[in-house]
């Protein structure tokens, strides 16, 4: 049966609704409401079941002048729509570490590859189970291009403005080392097409990290898999079919040039690329249902609306939430370390190495208990080849190429090692032929797996 972005939303709204009451927007003692966006990722089964595995709010993120400050620790972009799919990465994590405390083949969400399934490039221990397909829902349309012509809506004078440095067009042949501007926020809304910064106040400092539309539609190519799960992780169906907006919030000029193949994502229609990634279009679904706490919230007299300053996360289990105010963790000094959260790069990588060290002591087990089955009918252990390959397979196991990319001196060594190369790939390309003008928000990474926090 046709899923329904109702039902997409339905789904991302009930789990909101269990949240506790620290967690959601308040009434301030002025009276005045808050509001908030609000995202989330739902599962849906080949039993069509619907399940949300990762909500978030928030609406903020971290300028420019910051990112060498927060070392892995202070999350650099909060928005609901990327803190998500942070939980919802989260949440993958979680299921493979249940799985490999196991002796099961598969759980809920994700199964073990067999080792003939296994490739230089296509290496992942993990992969999602047949047949799921993910779904996200956002209250307000994603910053960036997909929300431009809302923008233009809402001006009081919507004459384009000026390009800063351009005429009204790109560069003929922009390259990376000749990238054209990158525009901010809502500024110069008659440039259409284009990536963008996060919108900010005007006084606000600068910030590099690129719109929610850019960035959805980079992960049409890269999977909804950060860099760390896709090192546990096949990419393979890891993709989004489906984004759901409410009826307000959709312009379907807007997401067709934003999302689609036929916009300015053309130059990717049907790209494959090696190690399970391809370019997947998904699909731009409406809903009638509207987030309590959304910016179209009812007001009555006298009454005013306020953006909220906090953040909020949950990930399958609702006992693994939290709240965050500057990308760290409420009541918490910004980028210390007592103020990770479990989203956060620093904890992502110490729960991604831990997984993968229990998968290969898993996997070293099952070889001495298939050595010890190898023995002949007269109750002698076979010598020779079996039990060379035995040693020989032993070795490398010791030496797993997850675990060793894993175990990176730094953790901008684990993004730039050997089996992270295909991404990277897919990410340059994309960014080259689809969304010219992509400025890296570089920094902050260079803090090494000695500094971890306690816990996962």
């Amino acid at each position: 049966m046709e899923i329904s972005g109702d039902d997409i939303a339905e789904a991302v709204l009930r789990h909101f609704d269990k949240w506790p009451a620290k967690r959601k927007p308040l009434v301030r003692s002025d009276g005045a409401k808050e509001w908030v966006p609000l995202s989330g990722i739902v599962a849906r089964d080949q039993q069509g079941r619907l399940t949300c595995l990762a909500a978030a709010t928030g609406m903020k993120c971290l300028s420019q002048n910051k990112i060498s400050q927060a070392q892995g620790v202070t999350i650099h972009d909060w928005h609901a729509e990327i803190l998500a799919i942070r939980s919802f990465n989260r949440t993958l994590l979680q299921e493979c570490d249940s799985l490999v405390k196991s002796n099961d083949a598969s759980n809920q969400f994700v199964r073990r590859r067999c080792r003939d399934e296994q490739t230089e490039s296509h290496f992942q221990p993990f992969a999602l189970n047949d047949g799921i397909s993910f779904h996200m829902y956002c209250s307000e349309a994603p910053c960036g291009d997909a929300s431009m012509e809302l923008t233009m809506a809402a001006q009081e004078d919507s004459t384009p403005w000026e390009l800063p440095a351009l005429s009204n067009s790109l560069p003929s042949s922009p390259s990376p080392s000749n990238p054209p501007p990158l525009l901010h926020g809502r500024g110069y809304f008659s440039a259409l097409g284009q990536v963008r910064g996060k919108p900010s106040r005007p006084d606000a400092p600068p910030t590099l990290s690129k719109s929610c539309s850019d960035k959805l539609a980079l992960k049409q190519s890269t999977s909804l898999l950060s860099s760390i799960t896709s090192l546990l992780i096949s990419p393979q169906n890891a993709y989004l079919t489906s984004l759901v907006l409410p009826s307000s919030q959709y312009s379907e000029t807007a997401c067709t040039r934003a999302f689609s193949s036929t916009g300015r994502l053309s130059p990717l229609k049907g790209r494959i690329w090696e190690g399970g990634y391809h370019f997947q279009e998904f699909k731009v679904l409406t809903t009638n249902k509207e987030f309590p706490y959304s910016r179209r919230q009812v007001l009555k007299s006298g009454e005013k609306l306020v953006p909220s300053n906090i953040a909020s996360l949950s990930e399958l289990h609702l006992n693994d939430t939290e709240t965050l105010i500057g990308g760290t963790l409420q009541g918490r000094k910004q980028f210390s370390l007592p103020g990770a959260s479990r989203v956060c790069k620093r904890r992502m990588w110490q729960f991604a190495l831990s997984i993968a060290a229990i998968s290969c002591r898993n996997l070293l087990t099952d070889l001495d208990r298939r050595r010890s089955e190898n023995v002949d009918r007269a109750g002698e252990i076979l010598e020779g080849v079996a039990s060379k390959n035995a040693e020989n397979e032993k070795m490398l196991l010791g030496d797993h190429p997850v675990v060793q990319c894993l175990k990176s001196g730094t953790y901008a060594e684990v993004k730039e090692g050997k089996l992270l190369g295909e991404r990277r790939k897919v990410k340059r390309e994309t960014r080259e032929m689809a969304l010219k003008g992509w400025v890296r928000n570089t920094g902050g990474e260079d803090f090494g797996s000695n500094e971890f926090v306690g816990g996962k």
